[in-house]
């Protein structure tokens, strides 16, 4: 069993861990006995480990083993225990404490006045970033682990996150960026009264096809191309010098803003966007037949391909039907048209949004399940820790963007000449 997390930690046999699930089961079936909560096994082999490493913590703070005949005369010996009651990921245990004759005994796995284990900040924190109110996670702790647990404590462990927060937002970057995703989805805040604010979101994919979520925003009501501006030129400022593609809804003047910030920047109009709006524009029982029209120009192997696809879809049945469809992809066309001219690796890349889409649901949910935020602050919070849950640093298998990035990273190469440095 490898420690993703933690790749330098020693991997632990797996014939060792099922032999010790296996006992505990036969135990558990044997005399009845709950798995969790007070008497459980589980709190009842926590606290034995526990137990058995603070007793290794004092043997290395005395130099000798319990018993052992080299003490006497150290000038120091154990003095007994004291009971500590410490939140764990699996509730409330109790735990006994070494203590020495001169009191200087510091245990560095549950040390002085901490009456939880870091463990149990993380399962806090993996709550409040899917969206459950304080209320809510105080009725699960005490309904899964029974541990009755202050609102207080749970606002400490989660404000301990703002300067985690405030590190993040300021963390350097790369250099380059073959794509960046920008887009901005909406968040009820209460600033005297509850109103929706747009929240900014950067998302890159770097030389090794890893997404990354470069920052948050909140912006004022309404979204807006100067605010984007504002983003765009601090991705700037944190090392961003150039990006090769970055792909963008129809926001009038965020080409601009994008041009602005990179100059040799290819502004590309998402394809998926112009798709739902085509969509959200025509009935559904018209679906079937347009949906085989639009992907005729969004599939052409050429501009002109492409504009005799859209001609005849103004000219059809469906065109005179949805002249706003039409509309829609002339009025993006000069956005729209840059995909048109990649290769099919790229395009692949390009294209396909689930990445982002993916990432914007888990935001969404983590939001709407909170209804409106108190502040700024808290909505950047609770968004921020769901982006941590959903990105693993440097973790390939997790943050993989395209299954064939090298054949994309190739054509990147090719199309956009000497912008890319391969190591």
């Amino acid at each position: 069993m490898t420690d993703k997390a933690n790749p330098d930690v020693e991997p632990v046999d797996e014939r060792l861990v099922d032999e010790v699930v296996e006992r505990l089961m036969d135990r558990a079936d044997a005399s009845g006995a709950a798995l969790l909560g007070e008497g459980g096994l589980l709190t009842q082999v926590t606290k034995a480990v526990l137990e058995r490493a603070l007793d290794a913590e004092m043997t290395e703070h005395l130099g000798y083993e319990k018993h052992d005949p080299i003490g006497r005369g150290s000038g120091n010996s154990r003095n007994g225990t004291s009971p500590k009651t410490v939140l764990t990921d699996v509730g409330a245990v109790t735990v006994a404490v070494p203590r020495d004759r001169n009191g200087d005994f510091e245990p560095r796995l549950i040390p002085k006045n901490a009456r939880r284990l870091a463990g149990f900040n993380e399962r806090i924190l993996s709550l409040y970033a899917r969206g459950m109110s304080v209320r809510d996670i105080r009725s699960h702790l005490a309904q899964i682990y029974g541990v009755e647990v202050s609102a207080d404590l749970i606002s400490k462990v989660t404000d301990a996150v703002a300067d985690e927060l405030a590190a993040w937002q300021n963390r350097p970057l790369d250099a380059v960026w073959p794509i960046i995703y920008i887009d901005a989805l909406w968040v009820k805040i209460r600033s005297g009264a509850v109103s929706s604010k747009p929240v900014y979101v950067a998302v890159g994919v770097d030389m090794d096809g890893r997404k990354d979520v470069l920052g948050l925003w909140v912006g004022a009501e309404g979204e807006g191309a100067t605010t984007w501006m504002a983003v765009l030129t601090e991705l700037r400022n944190r090392g961003v010098e150039d990006v090769c593609i970055v792909c963008c809804d129809g926001l009038k003047g965020l080409p601009e803003a994008v041009t602005a910030t990179w100059p040799r920047a290819t502004v590309q109009t998402c394809v998926i966007h112009l798709i739902r709006a085509s969509l959200r524009l025509s009935s559904a029982r018209d679906h079937a037949t347009l949906v085989p029209a639009l992907r005729a120009i969004y599939t052409a192997p050429t501009e002109q391909a492409a504009e005799q696809a859209l001609s005849e879809l103004a000219a059809s049945e469906l065109g005179e039907r949805y002249p706003a469809v039409v509309r829609t992809w002339r009025a993006a066309w000069s956005e729209f048209t840059p995909y048109l001219a990649f290769p099919p690796a790229i395009r692949r890349v390009v294209y396909s949004t689930n990445m982002m889409e993916s990432m914007n649901s888990r935001l969404r949910k983590a939001t709407r399940n909170r209804g409106h935020f108190p502040s700024e602050q808290a909505a950047l919070k609770v968004l921020y820790l769901a982006v941590r849950e959903q990105i693993a640093p440097r973790a390939r298998d997790i943050n993989h963007v395209a299954a064939h990035w090298k054949e994309a990273l190739n054509q990147f190469s090719l199309f956009f000449e000497d912008r890319l440095s391969i190591q």
